[in-house]
């Protein structure tokens, strides 16, 4: 395997496994409170969905859509995916943003499910779960969780699967990381707040926005030093900077504007 797979497989499966946890976590949460029935539906209904979505789309842009087109497309896509990744991991490593935390949204996700009518009872959040009836709010719930975060997945399996000709591959790193995911979940269930999503995503973002940079250069006929290698450097070059503006903006510290307007964002 060449440098670039490897950083691609490592990609995909970073970046699936962060989609992943935040899924996770609403799963859990409608499975706990609706039903584990309904919600299991509901992931399965989502992932049928989002798999025909990478057949139906990604299998003609590989295929159809010329290589250097492709690169330079998709690596300005990867450059504004992975930069919004990089700045919201700068912002929450410097303080000025609040770090994410899935055992928060998983409380606030069972609350507002366990104030929903349900179809055994009647009543709000009782019964549906123990009697294994279908629930229409825990199936909704699960469907558009895994969905909403699952569609960043099907991009990112896409455009790096896609332009590197490696769509099987990247469709592969990403159910490994669906797979891995959820066995952790079922192991620690509530405690998702363990996993390093916020280095995680720190990670991804390295890799996506070195990933469009080197496919944008490509894609506009340059030619790399040591080719698939420069990927390497790249990621280098953006964990540096990542860095340096983490300890740059923690010496600044946050203003009470910058509290207000990041404070409540988490995602």
């Amino acid at each position: 395997m060449t440098t670039s797979t490897v950083v691609l497989a490592l990609a995909v499966f970073g970046a699936s496994a962060v989609e992943m946890v935040e899924a996770l976590t609403i799963v859990a949460a409608a499975g706990v409170t609706r039903g584990w029935r309904s919600a299991l539906e509901g992931t399965l209904a989502a992932a049928l969905v989002l798999g025909a979505l990478v057949i139906a789309v990604g299998v003609p842009l590989a295929r159809l859509v010329p290589i250097n087109v492709l690169r330079v497309v998709i690596g300005g896509l990867l450059l504004v995916l992975g930069l919004d990744w990089l700045r919201k991991a700068v912002l929450r490593a410097s303080g000025h943003m609040a770090l994410h935390d899935e055992d928060a949204i998983y409380a606030r996700t069972v609350a507002g499910l366990s104030g929903a009518p349900s179809p055994a009872t009647g009543r709000a959040g009782a019964g549906s779960w123990r009697h294994g009836r279908r629930d229409a709010t825990g199936f909704t719930v699960a469907f558009k969780g895994v969905f909403l975060e699952g569609m960043e997945v099907v991009l990112i399996v896409i455009t790096l699967g896609a332009s590197s000709g490696h769509l099987a591959l990247a469709a592969v790193a990403a159910a490994a990381a669906a797979v891995v995911v959820c066995v952790v979940g079922y192991l620690v269930t509530r405690q998702l707040s363990e996993v390093p999503e916020n280095s995680m995503k720190l990670a991804v973002g390295i890799m996506l926005t070195s990933f469009g940079v080197f496919w944008v250069g490509e894609g506009a006929g340059l030619h790399w030093p040591g080719s698939d290698l420069m990927i390497l450097v790249l990621v280098g070059v953006f964990a540096l900077t990542a860095a340096a503006l983490s300890f740059a903006m923690r010496r600044i510290g946050p203003t009470r504007q910058t509290a207000a307007v990041h404070g409540g964002r988490s995602s």
